[in-house]
């Protein structure tokens, strides 16, 4: 996979976290731990995305 294309990959996911982020917290009893846990992986993410963007500039 090229840097270009590992970059879209890594903002598919991202945004894929938001959007489960968003439903989660929608439901009146959703699970705190479980929802930390998505937002600590959609930080990875954009820790990944901006490490790999100041490289290619």
């Amino acid at each position: 996979m090229t840097t270009e294309g590992h970059i879209e990959s890594l903002e598919r996911r991202h945004r894929e976290l938001d959007r489960r982020i968003e439903d989660e917290m929608s439901h009146p009893s959703h699970d705190d731990l479980f929802i930390a846990q998505l937002k600590r992986k959609k930080l990875e993410i954009k820790d990944e995305l901006a490490r790999m963007q100041l490289s290619e500039a």
